[in-house]
């Protein structure tokens, strides 16, 4: 028998233009699902969905409950917020096979659905105790966590102004479910390293040196792959077919102070030409962080292209974790510990996520 739980995700599909029958066929059809290695501790087992659209996530019981409580007033706070970064909930599904014990999972729609390869994955919470990863071969499917982020992410200032303000909606939000352990999930995809820049004369360019931006016209001929290893802002394309949209996408556009605030598009020469919006395709400056033992000028600095959103949303600071957070002060700092009450781990998190993307100075 196959349950789905609540006609408010029906609702959310629609809000988010998924047609039900393609919906179906990428969770139910012959094309078997991906098993994904498990990257939290609770236990639950990650599908994809063979078009890569749709992350599926096994669930506690605990967890359902929580999802049914919240999801009124989450599906309120989406239709709100159509730049939201919260985890996009699609479906609420419970499966009791003829023969075996039955399972819930919940469908989620994938971050990482791009046609660009994601280097680098963060999980970051704002909190230090066993918050690193404890694998010693590290490649683009290992989990990194807070003690792992050896980089500053620099935006665009009025992208930085409004992806900030988003994730303290997200927050604000979340605390007054009672929700709590949540994280900022980060994909960095990496363009061409510029190595060898000193520090001194990257902070000197920061402020000046813009992102290169083309006209319509300029962008159909040569002039655009004279950055091949750059990143290319494009004002907005009038044939909207030539721009590759990301799945599940409601969102604005994000405009850019270099072409006048108009809203562009993100060339990828050789690549495709995609939609830049809040949290996804978004071009951003990396830059190393000096270890305070190293007296090196030289650090690497590269254009990358982000994708982000807070995911793990259905943890309550209920008894189990009011006990967690008991325990674990007597052994350490409470400020370092993960299991904290909602108000403080919100301020934590937004704390912790304006020193991951700074100003520019």
């Amino acid at each position: 028998a196959f349950i789905n739980y609540n006609h408010l995700c029906r609702n959310l599909r629609e809000m988010f233009k998924i047609d039900a029958a393609d919906y179906m066929i990428s969770i139910c059809g012959n094309s078997a699902l991906r098993e994904l290695s498990s990257p939290g501790k609770s236990g639950s087992v990650f599908f994809l969905s063979q078009d890569d659209r749709f992350m599926i996530k096994t669930l506690r019981k605990s967890e359902v409950q929580v999802l049914l409580r919240m999801l009124p007033n989450y599906y309120n706070h989406v239709h709100t917020y159509e730049n939201t970064l919260i985890t996009k909930f699609f479906g609420l599904h419970r499966v009791k096979p003829s023969s075996g014990q039955k399972f819930r999972f919940v469908v989620m729609g994938n971050m990482f659905c791009t046609e660009l390869r994601i280097h680098r994955r963060f999980d970051l919470k704002g909190s230090s105790l066993g918050r690193s990863t404890d694998k010693i071969e590290i490649d683009e499917n290992t989990t990194l966590k807070d003690l792992d982020l050896n980089y500053s992410f620099y935006l665009e200032p009025s992208w930085r102004e409004a992806l900030l303000k988003q994730i303290k909606t997200d927050s604000e939000f979340l605390k007054s479910q009672r929700i709590m352990d949540y994280s900022l999930l980060l994909g960095v995809h990496y363009r061409a390293p510029q190595h060898l820049r000193t520090r001194a004369s990257y902070r000197r360019t920061m402020t000046a040196e813009r992102l290169t931006v083309l006209s319509e016209e300029d962008a159909q001929e040569d002039d655009a792959f004279n950055y091949p290893e750059g990143l290319v802002l494009v004002q907005r394309a009038n044939d909207e077919n030539s721009v590759v949209v990301g799945p599940h996408i409601r969102g604005s556009r994000l405009r850019s102070s270099a072409a006048g605030f108009g809203e562009v598009d993100l060339l990828l020469p050789g690549t495709a030409r995609v939609q830049i919006q809040l949290g996804v395709n978004m071009p951003a400056r990396a830059e190393q962080i000096p270890k305070e033992e190293d007296s090196k000028s030289f650090y690497e600095v590269y254009d990358v292209v982000l994708y982000l959103g807070i995911i793990d949303i259905l943890q309550e600071y209920n008894i189990t974790k009011k006990i967690e957070h008991a325990v674990k002060s007597m052994q350490y700092d409470s400020v370092s510990i993960s299991a904290v009450d909602p108000e403080f781990y919100s301020e934590r998190f937004l704390k912790f996520i304006q020193t991951v993307f700074p100003e520019n100075s």
